[in-house]
Formats: C-alpha cells, structure tokens, sequence
C-alpha cells in the first residue's frame, strides 16, 4: 500500500494556502484534489509466476484484431474531456406566500445536499505494461498499473483520503479473462468536513439537520489503440468501478472521521463493485537488424475518469423548523450582499505529473469559481487548463 509522503503533504499546504492569499476577497470555495494513479514492478511478477503455472498451449494471448473485435460487442465507446457545473444556490428572494416558502427551501436544500465533481487525467498516461510484447495485444506480461487513490486536504489536515489496488487474490481472472478487479485499502472521511452542504451561505454540517450521508464514487478506465490491419479503436470504455460507503454518526471517531486500513490479506469492509479490461496493446510492427520484419505491440496507453459525490437528506426536525432556517437563510444572503437566486458557476483546471519517488501518477484538480480563476491564477498554481 502506497505512503502519502512528506513532500506530497507539504506540496499540498503550500498550494492552498496560496490559494487562501488569492481567494480571500472572492467569498469562495475552493475545493481541491489530488488523485494517484499507483505503479507496481511486483505485479507484473506475480502475473508472470502465476501464469507459470498454467497450461502454456492455452491461447490467451490473441492478436490485437480479435481484441479489437471483441471490444466493439461490449465496449461502449465515450470519454469526458472537461467538467463544468451550475452549482450553489442560496434563497433571499422576494416572496409573500408562505407555500412558495416553502417550496423555495426545499429546493435550495435538496440542492445543497448533492456536490459532485469530475476528475480527468488530463492526457493519456503511458504504460499500462513495463515493455512491448511480441505475443498479442492482451498479453498481461509486464503489467504495473495498480490501482488509484485520492487526496483532499486542507493545511496539513487529511479531510478525505481513498486507496484501492488490484485484487491480489482474483489474479488469476487477468489470466483467464483479461480483467481485474480492485481492492478497498485505505479510507478517511469525514461528514462535518464534506463538502455539504453545497453552498456559498455560512451554513456548517450538522447532523441534527442532516442524515444518511453517503460518498459515492466511480472510477471508468478507457483506452484507444491501433490494431494491425490499421483499425482505430478510439476512447473505448474499459471498465468501471462503483464505490458506495455510507458514514453514519455511529461509526466516526471522537473528531468526526471514519477511519479504515484493511488488514493484510483480509477482505475489506467497503466493497468497490465492477471490472476492467487489461488495456489492449496497439500494434507496432518493426525490422529488426536484418531487416526482417516482426509484430510488436505497445506498452498501453489509457485515461482515467473520476466521479465523486458526496449526498445526503434533512432531518425530520430540520425540514419541521423550515420557517426559522429559511428567514436565518435570508439573513445571511442580505449580510452577504445576495438577493434572489443566486447561481454561481464552478469551472474545474487540472495538472498531471509523473511523480519518481512514489512510482505514481499525480492529478491535481482545483474546482474554484469561474470568476476566479484567471491566468495569473492558473500560472502561480502551476497547474494547466484541463479543458
């Protein structure tokens, strides 16, 4: 299981504590992420060791046209290239009738109770394997991609942090099948330090008005590659993996976070639904020093989707006291300087590194108002505009 550094952490509190200096007059949240994307030179060992053991007659391997056909029956092709979404609403408008009160709070709240972000890798990361291979486009040898995780700080504090890594026990399903699975490892979350509810008002987390929240997420892994009769297969889904772990009061710590490693060779507690494809190799033909030519395949290119929500519902005590919170509501709207509907919209840059040290991707995402961000911004961050 892959370390958080050092470096890592620091990096991260020097990145929003500029952010704080240059957002301090906008009034606006700025939510950031930082996802891993984990490498293993031991995975490709045990697929090798465990694919010893098997009848080598057995034709697994295949050549890339027959990967090709196969994707196109249950592949569905589609890829998201850039995210931006409406969200943030607050209530101050003029309104006499108290039914349209309360219709007004209850949309703005059940608003407030979804945020939900996107995280793309921002170009394709190269080598899913460690080395071309001379044997098909799914030969598994050299495999080291590993698995994903995702960092949210704040300073130096972790307020959600998630790993899973390939299902060492289901191996054997990349041989005899061409898929993988992934394994839970590492989770802390916190709901009093979420994102809901999902607004720019002063209104804080509290489960006496809010219940049954529940982090979802989904990792969708595709890949686009030439086969050998020159046949593109362009950004054709792989896989998808589902996550769903609800955090209820009872299960958190005295500060409010639930925290989970699963011991060592023991299922995990929260199950990541779905499977994936290994990326198909793209054909690659060569000469070699006596000019004879020979297939060859690559070492698989891929792109990673990342959707996150955080959800959850009022109390019954909470939407039975509406009246109370909707003028407490309008209150902070006028000291805020906000009449009406208020609709802010959130733009979402990227940055993507190789990072040495930990043998992993790294993709930090900023979502932060449209009206902040500027060049200047995206410059000082170092980050580039995913889009």
């Amino acid at each position: 299981m892959k370390r958080i550094t050092a470096k890592t952490m620091r990096s991260t509190a020097t990145l929003l504590l500029l952010l704080v200096s240059i957002c301090s007059n906008a009034q606006s949240k700025v939510t950031e992420f930082k996802t891993f994307v984990y490498t293993s030179d031991e995975l490709a060992n045990d697929i090798s060791k465990l694919n010893d053991e098997r009848d080598t007659s057995r034709g697994y391997l295949g050549d890339l046209f027959t990967a090709a056909s196969g994707s196109m029956k249950g592949i569905a092709s589609g890829y998201v290239t850039s995210f931006i979404d409406l969200g943030v609403t607050a209530i101050g408008s003029l309104v006499t009738r108290n039914a349209r009160h309360r219709k007004e709070w209850e949309e703005a709240v059940k608003k407030e109770n979804v945020y939900q972000t996107v995280i793309n890798s921002v170009s394709e990361m190269s080598d899913f394997y460690d080395a071309p291979s001379f044997d098909g486009a799914m030969d598994p040898k050299g495999m080291r991609f590993d698995g994903i995780g995702c960092l949210r700080t704040e300073g130096q504090d972790t307020l959600f942090y998630i790993s899973c890594h390939i299902d060492r026990s289901k191996l054997h399903r990349i041989i005899n099948h061409s898929k993988f699975e992934l394994v839970l490892d590492t989770l802390i979350l916190s709901p009093t330090h979420s994102n809901l509810p999902n607004t720019k008002l002063a209104i804080p987390f509290s489960f006496e008005e809010r219940k049954d929240f529940t982090l979802t997420m989904d990792i969708t892994l595709s890949s686009s590659w030439m086969n050998e009769i020159v046949q593109l297969q362009k950004n054709q889904e792989l896989g998808t993996f589902h996550i769903n772990i609800p955090a209820d009061q009872r299960v958190l710590d005295d500060k409010g976070f639930l925290r989970y490693v699963r011991p060592a060779g023991e299922p995990s507690r929260y199950q990541v639904t779905g499977e994936s494809f290994i990326v198909p190799r793209s054909y690659s033909g060569f000469r070699d020093e006596r000019d004879n030519f020979k297939d060859c395949w690559g070492t698989g290119e891929y792109k990673l989707t990342v959707s996150i929500k955080e959800s959850c519902d009022v109390t019954d005590t909470y939407r039975s006291n509406w009246k109370n919170d909707y003028k407490h509501r309008k209150q902070l709207a006028k000291k805020e300087k906000e009449e009406g509907l208020l609709e802010q919209s959130w733009e979402i840059i990227s940055k993507q590194d190789w990072n040495e040290l930990t043998r992993s991707w790294v993709i930090t995402t900023l979502k932060a108002p449209a009206s902040i961000i500027s060049n200047d911004l995206i410059d000082r961050l170092g980050l580039d505009d995913g889009k």
